[in-house]
């Protein structure tokens, strides 16, 4: 950790030494930034130019830290405020994304639907064919792919991770039940077969590339799991805070990214088409059909939505503040499917620094 502190000292004291011009510079309002698609260029700023509260940044690291995080980014306006890695990190080291990533199937879907490839409230049969659940047909084909998209396909969680048809069966009808399931990457075999070309291809070509992401999807049983540098992670959520659009290309159209950070369904509240969503006044969790009372993150932004992964890997995006947190890591605490007493924690010492 001295190292951090002495890296936060010469910024600050680099900070205050900065002359009149800077100071009317810096509150003016500031044109969001993106960072060139070169990997290594990030334009900075200072915890002090935000006025935000430097004495509690070490209890942050400190906490960070202490809670097996490799990796923390803060981006305010696409600039990066923060940036430390910690036990061996670096910010070449890539990490899994875990669930974090169904946020960029979420866009990829998007994408494809914008081109004309598929439309999502058409039931997935019509693009992979029947018999890819064990349903009974006239339920299979309830199940659309919005359906995918919002966790309510109606397809039994309770069955483990294998998304063969043989482990894709009935429970109820789709639309009136919620539960978190790995079924939604089918969606990447929608694209695939709407588009003609591989999932991979098909995702570089229109998101990676575009926004000057690096990283792959790695193979892990009958899924695939996207790993990537922190930096990465961050440039995907400094899109997702500009509503879809990188500097003047709009990636994914405002309309469906809109839609994607609304509630997506009636049952839980706090989840959109695969984003998590904070604000919300009841939420369900993974792994439970219980409605619990309040939102996910109470010392959280209402207005903050998020993209959580197994472990505590994190995207948070906080509009009304234009901020951009990211967070790997191995598990806080015990292993957890996305949330975790960790958030809300976080968020604390997040807001004593910010606020």
């Amino acid at each position: 950790m001295k190292r951090i502190y002495i890296l936060f000292s010469f910024l600050s004291i680099l900070y205050s030494c900065s002359n009149s011009e800077d100071t009317i510079i810096s509150t003016t309002e500031e044109n969001m930034y993106f960072p060139p698609n070169d990997v290594t260029t990030w334009e900075t700023k200072t915890p002090a130019s935000l006025s935000w509260n430097q004495n509690n940044i070490p209890d942050l690291l400190n906490y960070l830290e202490t809670k097996n995080s490799k990796s923390f980014i803060i981006l305010h306006n696409g600039k990066i405020v923060m940036e430390y890695y910690f036990n061996g990190h670096t910010n070449t080291s890539a990490w899994y994304w875990a669930s974090a990533g169904k946020t960029l199937t979420s866009t990829v879907t998007g994408i494809a639907e914008q081109e004309g490839l598929l439309n999502i409230n058409n039931k997935v049969s019509d693009y992979l064919g029947t018999g890819w659940t064990s349903a009974p047909l006239t339920k299979e084909n309830l199940i659309t792919c919005k359906n995918l998209l919002s966790m309510n396909s109606g397809l039994d969680d309770s069955l483990g991770d294998d998304v063969s048809p043989a482990n894709l069966q009935y429970i109820a009808d789709a639309g009136t039940r919620w539960a978190y399931h790995n079924v939604y990457v089918k969606l990447q075999d929608v694209v695939a077969t709407a588009s003609g070309q591989t999932w991979d291809s098909y995702f570089n070509s229109k998101l990676k590339s575009p926004i000057g992401m690096t990283g792959a999807w790695i193979p892990n049983g009958d899924l695939s799991v996207y790993w990537s540098t922190t930096r990465s992670m961050a440039r995907f959520g400094l899109l997702a805070l500009n509503n879809g659009k990188w500097n003047e290309t709009q990636i994914i159209n405002t309309n469906f990214f809109t839609n994607a950070i609304t509630t997506s369904q009636n049952i839980n509240e706090a989840y959109g088409y695969l984003w998590w969503l904070n604000g919300k006044s009841t939420y369900h969790l993974p792994q439970t059909q219980i409605q619990f009372p309040g939102e996910l993150i109470p010392n959280g932004p209402d207005d903050m939505y998020m993209a959580l992964g197994k472990n505590d890997q994190k995207i948070y995006v906080v509009p009304s503040r234009k901020l951009v947190v990211i967070r790997m890591g191995d598990a806080a605490d015990g292993s957890n499917f996305a949330l975790s007493d960790f958030d809300n924690v976080l968020w604390g010492k997040i807001s004593s620094v910010i606020n």
